[in-house]
């Protein structure tokens, strides 16, 4: 049997049970979307009807009325059918268009079930929060976690360290060249292009480029905007680099871990830990291959913080937990999870010698509710994969 993440089940009985909400599948590029939704329609007894506005060179919202209206003289039976329009964010006024014949289907009682795929969950959040509020439920697809990875495709842990969690390049992991090739050019530089240059408006790409690159070569590090600017050289703001690092967060990329202070203001204002979402977008900047990296203890060392980062950070949102670091003086925590009013506190060492200075300094200020420690003499970084961190709570 094809492997199928779990959100496979939910969706699944969804879309079983009587036309209710309209199904949003959103999560970036290269996780499955599309993919996970077609094993769906083909495990469900119904007639379904799937169209991409990718295909399509006419991005006009009439596009989706021609597609809806298809879909209706399809229905065959009293089950219904099911539409599945994917990458529907790139249509101009597209929730406006899915109010108007999702709710003229509900008072007609026409059975037509409605999927909707996007690649940039901001947008899609934005276009359902404006026009289909309580019309919807939200599924969330994040990058692939190394236990899907080793299920699917054998990874060991140190390979997910590598070449981190995208199926479509599991297949390429011995041609570095190729494996390289793919992740710039068929995930990079088709999400800049297509799910934020396209979509947005930026005024500089190539400065948003630049920091996209300088913050998968300092994933893990601390970095002011004024640092950044300066590592840059480019002309621009902190302003205008916080709101790029923010599209690149929505689009799956790199996102900027915010320092936990117990106060909004200061947390806002702080510096951000830079943490890219995937591994293999810090290894493709790296110069170096994996036969190289792993015999560098300071590089893998670097490597593996930042798939403990980005597996805490692509686990948030299913864990219903907040993901920050801490910093005081000459003390630092890697990781503080915020879940309600707990706190947990992790420190990444794969030196064992390393020093416990920051875990006591922040025990002192803030009493969290666990203090773990991943490395060797604590939870090996290869369990701390496999684990789900919002059962640490």
């Amino acid at each position: 049997m094809r492997f199928t993440r779990e959100q496979f089940k939910r969706i699944v009985s969804r879309l079983e049970e009587p036309r209710r909400f309209i199904q949003v599948i959103a999560g970036p590029r290269q996780v499955g979307k599309t993919t996970l939704t077609l094993q769906c329609l083909k495990k469900i007894k119904i007639s379904s009807h799937y169209v991409s506005a990718d295909e399509s060179g006419d991005l006009r919202s009439v596009w989706i009325d021609q597609q809806w209206e298809a879909a209706r003289l399809k229905i065959k039976d009293t089950k219904g059918i099911v539409l599945v329009i994917d990458e529907i964010q790139k249509i101009h006024n597209w929730s406006q268009t899915v109010k108007k014949n999702w709710d003229s289907d509900s008072r007609n009682k026409v059975k037509v079930k409605v999927v909707l795929l996007g690649s940039s969950q901001l947008l899609i959040q934005k276009g359902l929060t404006e026009s289909l509020a309580g019309r919807f439920e939200i599924t969330k697809l994040s990058h692939w976690s190394f236990s899907e990875m080793r299920s699917a495709f054998d990874y060991t842990p140190e390979e997910f360290v590598w070449f981190g969690g995208y199926p479509g390049a599991a297949s390429l992991m011995d041609d570095a060249n190729r494996w390289k090739d793919y992740i710039l050019h068929s995930l990079i530089e088709t999400t800049i292009s297509k799910d934020i240059l396209m979509l947005n408006r930026v005024d500089k790409p190539a400065l948003l480029r630049h920091l996209f690159e300088l913050g998968c070569t300092y994933s893990g590090q601390i970095l002011s905007y004024n640092k950044m600017l300066g590592q840059l050289q480019e002309a621009g703001n902190t302003t205008t680099l916080a709101h790029y690092l923010e599209l690149l967060d929505t689009a799956g990329l790199l996102c900027g871990i915010e320092k936990y202070s117990g106060s909004a203001v200061q947390t806002r204002s702080s510096s951000p830990k830079l943490q890219a979402k995937d591994t293999a977008l810090l290894s493709v900047f790296s110069g170096i291959n994996y036969a190289e990296a792993i015999k560098q203890p300071a590089v893998w060392g670097r490597h593996v913080e930042s798939a403990i980062g980005a597996h805490l950070v692509n686990c948030s949102d299913a864990g219903g937990y907040t993901v920050y670091y801490w910093r005081h003086r000459n003390d630092e925590m890697d990781f503080v999870l915020r879940k309600n009013k707990k706190l947990i506190a992790l420190e990444v060492k794969t030196n064992a010698s390393a020093s416990m200075q920051g875990a006591v300094a922040f025990q002192n200020f803030y009493k969290p509710d666990k203090i773990l420690l991943v490395g060797d003499s604590g939870i090996k970084w290869q369990e701390f994969l496999k684990m789900d961190p919002g059962k640490l709570f």
